[in-house]
């Protein structure tokens, strides 16, 4: 009954408006799949859009959120109406600790009714004010000086700064300047799979249990969509090569993706890392050998990029210069929640050419697309991917068709790689650059962080003090800062007079 009521309510103040379904999609900036799935009672509208759409609607915020299902707002704290597919996650934990079919849903219920959500979420602060440069440090100390003269973790010098990040890199893996075109990215899907078969002991799924319980508590966002795994990789300067297979989301959260949050806990709690104080650590990436060693584990990632938008002088701002977007993550994302990042930042996973799309560039596409023009139908969290060609040109956002449509006007390259000490994750570093300043003269404006984000900042690259403050901030992903330095350095190599950056050693 209450789906009903927003059904009406929503259908009525549109029309009351004087919006149809393909109008109201266009003003929000989403696909019109999106609207029908709102009227429809499917999905109810992202936060960060709400107050847009309550204005378009003639509505107060309060008069918008009465139109919306008190279930779907809170459908998250019980286990039957959990966000995402936490069935597909049951049945995989069920299946891979060897359990009988039902057991993990009794034991997520079970811990569900122990949870405090106000605790949970003092916790994630705490675990955030641990800081990225603890987090480095405190890898460092775990895996030891096992690192070789080309093989170790990226440091840089911005200006009198020195850092230190979690990223194990090579020499040949950095300042690649390798443009995101199919000569050029060539990381390929393999022709068959490797039909492993994880096993989790009984540490491991009581920790997953823990994880299951807290994500349907705080509302995180799990969808087991599909992922790339990475299985070997050759990467030069000019040139990405690479084997990917198809993994799935769920396996990679209830795996790799705990480390992070142990890791964290313990630096928040003061604790020693000692042979034993991370019992997960020591069974899925004991040493540095399994770091490297990605055909042996399940290696996922993502592509993550600095992005550089030209614009024309200004009166107030100054002489013309690149604007440069950083993100502050959502606590509702399951990767680098509440740090800084770069933005777009997604995982590497094809949308539905699971061939073509994985190309590193495919993925950097779809995140443009998704975090910054507002396209939600390509959002495999808040709906299944239903396009059988979601990326054509006919379905393209207008700044994206813009983009693409003006000759040499997006300009895209893989900075650098690495791989991860944080969860082991390939870790994919660019930068895009958009160099004709009618861009921003047109687009600037329709520029909008999508749910992951909690803001944006905006950042000039004629500012090397601020730019310098932004680098020594501790609230950086690692991943994050090792794009951004990366993508400084290069900026300062092809940015001319638009750009005023101290040098990245």
């Amino acid at each position: 009954m209450a789906g009903a009521h927003r059904r009406v309510a929503l259908v009525g103040a549109r029309k009351a408006a004087g919006h149809t379904q393909e109008s109201l999609a266009a003003a929000l900036h989403v696909d019109r799949s999106t609207v029908i799935r709102w009227e429809a009672g499917e999905q109810a509208p992202l936060p960060y859009l709400r107050p847009k759409l309550a204005r378009l609607l003639g509505q107060s915020l309060e008069q918008l959120r009465e139109m919306i299902d008190h279930h779907v707002e809170t459908q998250h704290r019980g286990v039957d109406g959990a966000n995402g597919d936490m069935a597909v996650a049951f049945d995989w934990l069920d299946r891979h600790a060897g359990w009988s079919s039902g057991t993990s849903r009794r034991k997520v219920t079970s811990r569900l009714g122990t949870l405090d959500e106000r605790t949970l979420r003092d916790r994630n602060g705490w675990r955030v004010k641990a800081g990225r440069s603890a987090v480095a440090r405190a890898l460092s100390d775990y895996y030891g000086d096992a690192q070789s003269p080309d093989v170790s973790t990226y440091r840089a010098r911005f200006g009198g700064l020195d850092v230190t990040t979690s990223i194990v890199t090579r020499p040949e893996w950095l300042h690649l300047a390798c443009a995101l075109a199919p000569e050029h990215d060539r990381l390929m899907m393999a022709n068959s799979a490797s039909n492993r078969l994880l096993q989790v002991d009984e540490l491991a799924a009581e920790h997953a249990v823990r994880r299951l319980a807290e994500t349907i508590a705080l509302g995180v966002r799990v969808i087991n969509a599909p992922i790339y795994r990475l299985l070997g990789h050759d990467i030069a300067p000019g040139a990405i090569d690479g084997r990917v297979e198809l993994g799935q989301f769920v396996e990679y959260a209830l795996t790799m993706d705990m480390l992070e949050g142990e890791l964290l806990d313990t630096i928040a709690s003061g604790a020693a890392l000692r042979p034993g104080s991370l019992p997960l650590r020591e069974e899925y990436l004991p040493d540095f050998d399994a770091v490297l060693d990605v055909s042996s584990r399940l290696c996922a990632g993502g592509v993550l990029a600095l992005c550089a938008i030209a614009r024309p002088a200004d009166v107030y701002r100054g002489a013309a210069d690149y604007a440069l977007l950083i993100q502050e993550r959502s606590e509702h994302v399951l990767n680098a929640a509440r740090q800084l990042a770069v933005i777009p930042k997604g995982f590497h996973q094809p949308l539905a050419d699971y061939r073509s799309d994985a190309q590193v560039g495919a993925t950097l596409r779809r995140e443009m697309e998704e975090e910054l023009f507002g396209r939600s139908d390509i959002d495999t969290t808040v709906s299944p991917q239903v396009a059988a060609a979601p990326m054509h040109p006919s379905r393209l956002s207008e700044p994206m068709r813009w983009l693409t449509g003006v000759p040499d006007a997006l300009r895209m390259e893989c900075t650098g790689f690495g791989l991860n000490l944080v969860s082991g994750n390939y870790e994919f570093a660019c930068l895009i650059m958009i160099d004709d300043e009618e861009f921003w003269q047109q687009y600037g404006g329709r520029i909008e962080a999508n749910w992951e984000s909690v803001g944006l900042r905006l950042y000039s690259t004629l500012d090397p003090e601020l730019l310098a403050d932004l680098v020594a901030d501790d609230c950086w992903s690692n991943e994050g800062l090792f794009a951004l330095l990366l993508g400084l350095r290069r900026l300062g190599e092809v940015g001319g007079k638009r750009v005023n950056l101290p040098a990245v050693q």
